[in-house]
């Protein structure tokens, strides 16, 4: 027990170990948390308000975030840049970085927004119930509004992320939950002067907070003290060769996030052809994973920032042991929630169903305990796929991640849940089975490519940046 408790100790002191990577990534995870705090806040509201609403919230959600999520890993990646900069010592080439992604963020903006009239479409090639698809047509229709403050607010927290310095995110983030849990509640069910909007409201208030969030970031990036020594303001211009290089390693990234969370769209629309008590319980569940699982996120974005920042600096070996350090605090926290989703599923399932309809709310909760199950298993892996992928992409090694993710999610996830929904006519389990193996496939993957070590020898920066900025070394 003492040997333990001394490499605990000497783990938490040494570089890039438990410590530093605490310190960078609690505010991450405090932020990661506040936005699955926001959607757990908007989908119980919404599971109170009617099941036809969480039915269509959890679908409409996640083809919103699908839509973005490209434009959210490609301009987003700018994190990865800023990283490499300040670990190889060019502050002057961050802010000329941070601008590429601005001009990304546009882009992505208007082509989510252009998507808009395709809304009815999408979800009537579901066969959900009628009832359903309109309230999934409003919801995803008003969140496409909010698309270019929501890649731009990605963009932004991407410049503090990379330089290491996350406790404003945290702030930024938990000030827009804020706005999210004062708001959402009136706007939904009519409360203290405001009209009964429903969906509707929740996805107006959704909208609006990262506008907010923009706002602040604007106030805190922009400034003199920045632009002298990181160029944010007289380095808007945009740079051919900049943006070209963060298009070369971010579309892999934001096609990676896109597969991702695409995969998981199609899955939760293939189940709602199920019934709505199915998909009830399905969009409970992911729910439930996702405000146990999104913390993580923020472990692995810290993660991500250390391994570009010891890349920049040309020391693999730390990235290695960052990269450790890291998989062993998400592995036990990730334990410990499979542990709590077996035995007191309850817990987390009766926060959803206190209002829900006494005729179907006791045949859902018993749906989503064994659904809880396939969530604890598969959480263990997940930790894996986050941590791994993380510090590949951290590296450059984003090809990759993007290849091996289009493969497993279409032969291992999407076609076999197709398949044993529409032709075997399988049910529920056997779905969330498929997931399953998926997930923890996908996992061991990326630990095998992360041990081959063939991301030592990336960067995504200029090989020959020093003979630009000589003065910065």
């Amino acid at each position: 027990m003492k040997i333990l408790l001394d490499t605990v100790i000497k783990r938490w002191r040494e570089p890039n170990g438990y410590r530093e990577i605490l310190t960078i990534a609690i505010p991450l995870i405090i932020s990661t948390g506040s936005w699955s705090l926001q959607t757990f806040i908007d989908r119980m509201f919404l599971s109170w308000y009617s099941t036809e609403a969480i039915a269509a919230a959890m679908p409409a959600g996640m083809l919103s975030f699908t839509l973005l999520s490209f434009f959210l890993g490609t301009a987003g990646y700018v994190s990865t840049f800023v990283a490499q900069y300040k670990g190889a010592g060019y502050p002057q080439k961050i802010g000329p970085s941070l601008w590429q992604g601005i001009y990304l963020a546009i882009f992505g903006g208007i082509a989510v927004f252009l998507l808009i009239p395709v809304a009815p479409f999408l979800f009537n090639l579901a066969n959900h119930d009628p009832a359903v698809q309109k309230l999934e047509v409003t919801y995803l229709r008003i969140l496409c509004y909010g698309a270019f403050p929501a890649i731009l607010a990605n963009v932004l927290a991407g410049f503090k992320s990379g330089l290491g310095n996350t406790w404003p995110i945290m702030w930024v983030n938990l000030t827009a939950t804020l706005f999210n849990i004062i708001f959402t509640y009136p706007l939904v069910f009519g409360k203290f002067g405001f009209p009964e909007l429903g969906i509707a409201g929740a996805a107006i208030v959704t909208t609006l907070c990262p506008v907010l969030s923009v706002t602040i970031y604007i106030i805190l990036i922009f400034n003199k003290k920045n632009n002298d020594k990181y160029k944010v303001i007289s380095g808007f211009r945009f740079d051919k060769k900049l943006f070209l290089r963060l298009i070369k390693f971010g579309i892999p990234s934001g096609t990676h996030f896109f597969l991702d969370i695409s995969a998981f769209t199609l899955f939760s629309l293939f189940l709602g052809s199920l019934g709505k008590e199915v998909l009830a319980a399905s969009n409970i569940s992911f729910s439930i994973n996702s405000i146990t699982f999104m913390p993580m996120i923020g472990l692995g974005m810290a993660i991500s920032i250390l391994v570009g920042q010891n890349q920049g600096r040309e020391t693999p070996a730390a990235s290695i042991r960052c990269v450790w350090s890291g998989f062993h605090l998400s592995f036990t926290y990730m334990t410990s929630i499979a542990i709590l989703l077996f035995i007191i599923p309850d817990i987390f399932i009766t926060p959803f169903l206190i209002s829900a309809d006494p005729s179907s709310g006791e045949s859902i909760r018993a749906l989503c305990r064994v659904l809880l199950k396939f969530v604890a298993v598969y959480t263990l892996f997940d930790s894996f796929n986050l941590l791994f992928a993380s510090a590949l992409k951290g590296a450059g090694d984003t090809k990759y991640v993007m290849t091996s993710n289009l493969v497993l999610s279409f032969l291992v996830f999407v076609l076999p849940s197709y398949l044993s929904i529409f032709y075997i006519h399988k049910g529920i389990y056997e779905a969330w089975a498929i997931a399953t193996i998926y997930i923890s496939l996908l996992g061991l993957n990326f630990l095998l490519r992360f041990i081959k070590g063939k991301w030592k020898e990336m960067r995504v920066i200029e090989e020959h940046c020093i003979e630009e900025f000589p003065d910065n070394k």
